[in-house]
């Protein structure tokens, strides 16, 4: 097994128990003593890193434009996947490379067009039944900046025509691949097939990022998703695409804990990315463009309006902060904190 696969099992097992440390608290009402232990911060944890939604949609805020946005997806084929799977970092790295020089070319076609884009793309690597399928998600601001300097707006719901955009993806992915030593493993149909490539519009400004952010933030599964594990088989619920209806999936243990593993990153990864105006070295272009399109400054206090299912969740890390007084969850009475729990095992 990977490094980083033993490290996500370890950190998964011992957050939010004594192994990781935390505090005791105790309340005066109930005349009992709570303990509260600390999160692993893995990123692969279902537990941890809700409350990094919120931070980072208000970091986005200086990122926004008052345009049209859409949300255009790149799948890689089910022939790539084994190679993909073996080869993480360089394939997941080369997926980034051409599915962003793809989108930006065609849309620099004055058919379209005719500028540079603002794209934010993440990486996700699962179905709801966690199989391995690895495909990005980039948020596109529905226009872009001439090489003038004038903003030229797509239409409201057409981008890029996803045929040509699927086949100038094929061929950059290919090419990229050459240039490595992993081409000839491949079985060289995949190189007639048509890719999937899929766009629609997803609204404007911060809705548009907010769409984005539970891509982000997302692992695998969630617990409320685990219904029970009985006679070493584990089961737990899943909503069909087809049908949208709330389905449930039973794995043995061993075959959830390798469904699950496909999805941990490799140490360091960088899963979320920026691409033409909003590329760090492009951000002066993204101010000429903000000036062209002459945008009000956004307040910061908007930032908060996430979707139900984020706020519920970054309610319950924010309540469990070292920053907040904790109440006691039987008489809601203000906890007094007692001292610091020390930590059992190697901290993460």
């Amino acid at each position: 097994m990977l490094p980083s696969h033993l490290r996500a099992m370890q950190d998964i097992e011992q957050g939010r128990t004594a192994a990781l440390g935390g505090q005791l608290y105790f309340c005066d009402k109930c005349k009992e003593q709570r303990y509260s232990y600390h999160s692993c911060q893995n990123r692969h944890c279902p537990k941890c890193g809700c409350q990094q939604a919120n931070e980072w949609l208000d970091q986005q805020q200086n990122l926004l434009l008052p345009v049209p946005y859409f949300l255009v997806t790149f799948t890689l084929p089910a022939e790539l996947r084994a190679l993909a799977r073996s080869n993480q970092k360089p394939i997941y790295n080369l997926l980034f490379r051409a599915a962003s020089q793809a989108l930006l070319k065609l849309a620099h076609d004055p058919r379209f067009v005719g500028g540079r884009l603002g794209m934010v793309g993440v990486l996700h690597t699962w179905t709801r039944q966690l199989s391995y399928h690895p495909h990005l998600h980039f948020i596109v601001t529905g226009g872009g900046l001439t090489a003038d300097g004038r903003w030229r707006s797509s239409r409201p719901d057409f981008l890029v025509p996803v045929k040509a955009l699927s086949k100038i993806f094929r061929a950059k992915f290919r090419d990229e691949l050459k240039k490595t030593g992993l081409f000839r493993q491949l079985n060289q149909q995949v190189w007639r097939k048509a890719w999937v490539v899929h766009s629609q519009p997803v609204g404007a400004g911060l809705a548009a990022f907010k769409y984005l952010a539970p891509y982000i933030f997302r692992v695998p599964i969630s617990n409320h998703r685990l219904v029970k594990f009985v006679d070493s088989q584990v089961i737990f619920s899943y909503k069909e695409s087809a049908s949208d209806q709330v389905r449930l999936c039973t794995l043995s243990a061993e075959e959830f804990i390798r469904r699950f593993l496909q999805h941990v990153l490799p140490n360091r990864f960088i899963k979320v990315r920026y691409y033409g105006l909003l590329s760090p070295r492009h951000r002066h272009l993204l101010q000429q463009a903000r000036q062209r399109l002459e945008v009000v400054s956004h307040s910061r206090a908007q930032t908060s309006n996430l979707t139900p299912e984020l706020i519920s969740q970054s309610a319950i890390v924010i309540g469990q902060s070292a920053t907040s007084a904790p109440r006691c969850p039987h008489c809601g009475n203000l906890l007094t904190l007692l001292g610091p729990l020390r930590p059992s095992a190697r901290s993460p």
